[in-house]
C-alpha cells in the first residue's frame, strides 16, 4: 500500500508537464542564428528501433552495443538548467532543442570520432555522462547536451545510455537493465583510457546511473588492479544505492580511484520511493553529510560530499538538482574548466566537514539555500579563494564570503 502511495505522489509531482514531439531526434536542416551546436558520443546497451528515426532506440535490451553522432542545437534564448523540448515535429531552432545530426559508427569510427573532436577542440579531455532510471533515449540525449552546454565543462562529451524503459512503475526492469549494462561501460572507460588523444576522463552518473558506474569502476579495479590513472574525476549525482552496497563498491576501488564527489538532498523524493520499494535502511544520495556516522565514513574514504537540501531547481522531486540549478551546474564545469576536482578547494584542510563546508556553502549562498554548514570551517584563505571562484562562475552576484562571520 505504502509503495502504491508514493508511486502516484511521484506520478503527481510529475503531472502537467507539458507534451512533446515523439520524434525529437528526428535530424532538422535550419539552423537558428545564435544557437549552439552540442556534438555527443553515444554508447548505448539499448535495442535499436529500426525505422524509427525520431526515436533511435527503445527501452528493450540489445545483446551488442551500439555506437552515435548526435549534434543537438541549443536555442539562442535557453535558461540554464532547462530542456526546452519541441511540442511538435519538426522543433523550432529558435526556440527548441533540436537535432542537428544523427550518425551511426563502428568501433573504429568512434575512436576516430574522438580524435576528430579532440583535434577541433584542442581538448584531450572527455566527459562520460550515465543517466538515471525513467529516462527514454531522447532524454538522456538532450539532457547531458544541456549539461554539457550549461556547465561549459571541456572535452569530448560521451553519453552511455542504458535500457530504460523511461516509466515510473518499471523500476525492477530499470535496475536489472543496469546492472546488465555494466560490463559494458567498463569496456567503454577501458577503449576510452587507451586512447593515445585523451589525457583526462571526467564521469558524472546520476540516480540508479551510479550503480551502473560504480559497478563498471569495480569491474575495472578487479579485473586491472586499478581503475585506470586517466580516470580523474566521478561525480555521483543524487545516486540511488543502498549506502552498504556502496560502501562496500567505494572500496574495492582499491586506494588508487579517482576523486569522487558525492551529491546529496534529503528532501529527494525519487530517493524515498527508492528507499520504500526497496526496503533499504539509507540510500547514498539521501544522506545528511554532516551527522555521524556519515560525516567520518566520508572523510575515510577521502569523498567530497555538497548538499543540495533544499537547493531551489525545475525538479518538483528534488532529484536532478545537479544540472536543473543553475548554480550547481555551472560550478561543475567551473571545475573541470579550471583542471581541479569537483570538490577541490584551497586550505580547506583535510576534514570532509571542511570540504562539504566550503563548497556547500559557495553553492548554498548563490541559491539562497539554508544549507546548515558551521561558518567557522572556512578559514581567511579559503575565503578568499572561494570568492574568486564565485566571481568566475557568477559574475557580479552576491558574494557569500557576506554570509560568513569575519575573524
Amino acid at each position: 500500500m505504502k509503495r502504491a502511495f508514493l508511486a502516484a505522489a511521484l506520478a503527481g509531482s510529475l503531472a502537467g508537464c507539458g507534451t512533446r514531439a515523439p520524434d525529437a531526434l528526428l535530424p532538422v536542416s535550419a539552423q537558428a542564428v545564435g544557437a549552439t551546436r552540442v556534438p555527443i558520443l553515444v554508447a548505448t546497451t539499448r535495442k535499436a528501433l529500426p525505422g524509427e528515426p525520431g526515436l533511435l532506440f527503445g527501452g528493450e535490451r540489445s545483446h551488442h552495443v551500439s555506437y552515435r553522432r548526435i549534434d543537438v542545437s541549443i536555442p539562442p534564448a535557453h535558461r540554464v538548467g532547462e530542456v526546452e523540448w519541441p511540442d511538435s515535429s519538426p522543433g523550432d531552432p529558435a526556440r527548441h532543442f533540436v537535432t542537428l545530426r544523427s550518425d551511426p559508427l563502428n568501433d573504429a569510427g568512434l575512436h576516430s570520432s574522438v580524435r576528430e573532436m579532440v583535434r577541433r577542440s584542442g581538448q584531450r579531455r572527455v566527459l562520460v555522462f550515465v543517466h538515471g532510471y525513467n529516462n527514454q533515449f531522447d532524454d538522456a540525449v538532450f539532457r547531458f547536451a544541456q549539461i554539457k552546454h550549461d556547465s561549459r565543462a571541456p572535452g569530448v562529451a560521451v553519453l552511455f545510455t542504458w535500457p530504460s524503459r523511461g516509466r515510473l512503475l518499471a523500476y525492477p526492469y530499470d535496475r536489472e537493465s543496469a546492472t546488465y549494462s555494466r560490463t559494458a561501460l567498463e569496456r567503454l572507460l577501458t577503449e576510452l583510457s587507451a586512447e593515445p588523444a585523451i589525457t583526462d576522463i571526467d564521469v558524472l552518473a546520476h540516480s540508479m546511473g551510479n550503480w551502473v558506474t560504480l559497478e563498471a569502476l569495480r569491474q575495472q579495479a578487479i579485473r586491472k588492479g586499478r581503475v585506470p590513472a586517466k580516470i580523474r574525476n566521478v561525480m555521483l549525482a543524487a545516486p540511488d544505492i543502498d549506502l552498504d552496497v556502496a560502501r562496500t563498491q567505494v572500496q574495492d576501488l582499491g586506494p588508487n580511484r579517482p576523486k569522487i564527489t558525492l551529491f546529496v538532498a534529503q528532501d529527494d523524493r525519487a530517493l524515498a520511493f527508492s528507499r520504500l520499494f526497496w526496503g533499504s535502511n539509507v540510500q547514498l544520495g539521501a544522506i545528511d553529510p554532516e551527522v555521524e556516522p556519515y560525516r567520518s565514513s566520508l572523510a575515510k574514504a577521502n569523498i567530497t560530499a555538497v548538499d543540495l537540501t533544499r537547493m531551489r531547481s525545475g525538479d518538483p522531486l528534488h532529484h536532478a538538482t545537479f544540472a536543473e540549478s543553475p548554480e550547481v551546474v555551472r560550478s561543475i564545469g567551473a571545475r573541470l574548466v579550471a583542471g581541479q576536482t569537483v570538490g577541490q578547494d584551497e586550505s580547506l584542510g583535510e576534514g570532509i566537514g571542511l570540504v562539504v563546508g566550503g563548497a556547500a556553502r559557495s553553492l548554498g549562498a548563490a541559491a539562497t539555500a539554508a544549507v546548515s554548514v558551521p561558518a567557522a570551517v572556512v578559514d581567511p584563505a579559503s575565503r578568499r579563494n572561494l570568492e574568486e571562484t564565485f566571481r568566475a562562475i557568477v559574475p557580479g552576484a552576491h558574494d557569500p564570503r557576506e554570509d560568513v562571520a569575519t575573524d
